[in-house]
């Protein structure tokens, strides 16, 4: 058998009625180019254009766009590898956790040893509807789950906030900042969060070493150009954001990488992943992949017939990525400048 990279896993939780449906609808519906898998209890709450629908057989529904969407059986390991083994494998799995249930349990399934090679687990993200997160207070078991559901997330879709409006979402989020560490939140209208911040593959995978962060920053534009257009007399904002891309020779200290990225890296910034040429491994690549307050430093394949480079891509908060201090960061991530700290 060849070996195949292990494919990307988000798992999309939020109490009812969040907008988990909303942001799945936008995914499958979308033109985004990546064979996107979306699985889900059931297809009632799904609303895809007919057009789009291209196959439908026992549980598998096969899209135009090459996305497919997926009902979750009563075994969710053996539905997500029947999903991966589709001749056309997909690129990411997108798996909505029901509004009730417990995102503990379903990210333990797939941190477990045996299914590394197949899955990697890359965020848990939580939508938060920011008008109704304080409902429901008389009643503590809905309270607790909320606060797990969070709690478990690496980042937060906060939802209808202009619904919402500018004094509740700031109330909003100076409780989640006042209850958890480091959690990164996007703001959203229906959900309208960007794909690019919620979906880590395809023009954003590092393994694709000659990724131009030019394509990136057309991105934010165009998304900035859309929220200009909007029809509302004030612009929209919420899904657009920035970008930022560093790139040397010069190798860099694997220690003080792993050390920077677990507490440097600020809170505006949704993801950031690449490829790192170390002074420790010169012959391999270290794979870095920050999603949310997910934070993970690993060495990689060899460079084989690529020359060993750093190359990274930070996508943030909308202005809010600032250039020369994360440049700093990553510098005093050089080996020379690590040894030269040390004399």
């Amino acid at each position: 058998m060849v070996d195949q990279p292990s494919v990307p896993l988000t798992i999309l939780t939020g109490f009812l009625g969040s907008g988990k449906t909303t942001l799945l609808n936008r995914i499958l519906n979308g033109d985004h180019g990546l064979r996107v898998a979306v699985l889900v209890n059931d297809f009632g709450a799904i609303n895809i254009d007919s057009e789009l629908i291209v196959g439908l057989e026992d549980n598998v529904m096969s899209l135009a766009n090459g996305c497919v969407c997926c009902t979750i059986r009563d075994d969710l390991v053996e539905t997500v590898l029947e999903t991966i083994d589709r001749p056309e494998a997909p690129e990411y799995i997108l798996l909505e956790a029901s509004g009730v249930a417990d995102p503990g349990g379903i990210s333990m399934t797939f941190l477990d040893d045996g299914l590394r090679d197949r899955i990697r687990l890359d965020s848990v993200t939580c939508v938060v509807d920011a008008e109704q997160v304080f409902a429901h207070q008389q009643y503590p078991a809905v309270e607790m789950l909320k606060l797990k559901q969070i709690g478990f997330a690496d980042m937060m879709v906060l939802n209808k906030v202009d619904l919402a409006g500018p004094e509740q979402v700031r109330k909003v989020r100076d409780w989640v900042n006042s209850q958890f560490n480091r959690l990164r939140i996007v703001e959203a209208n229906h959900c309208d969060a960007p794909l690019e911040v919620l979906l880590s593959v395809g023009r954003f995978d590092p393994s694709q070493l000659e990724f131009d962060a030019s394509v990136i920053a057309k991105h934010a534009r165009h998304s900035n150009d859309a929220a200009r257009t909007h029809e509302d007399p004030e612009p929209d904002h919420s899904h657009s954001f920035s970008t930022w891309s560093y790139e040397t020779d010069e190798p860099l200290d694997l220690n003080a990488l792993r050390e920077m990225i677990k507490r440097k890296i600020p809170g505006s910034i949704y993801r950031c992943k690449g490829f790192v040429h170390t002074i420790q491994e010169p012959g391999r690549r270290a794979l870095v992949q920050c999603v949310g307050r997910r934070t993970d430093v690993t060495l990689d394949d060899e460079w084989g017939e690529h020359t060993p480079r750093t190359r990274m891509v930070a996508i943030g908060a909308p202005e809010a990525i600032e250039a020369d201090m994360l440049q700093e960061l990553f510098d005093g991530c050089l080996a020379k400048s690590v040894a030269a700290a040390l004399t």
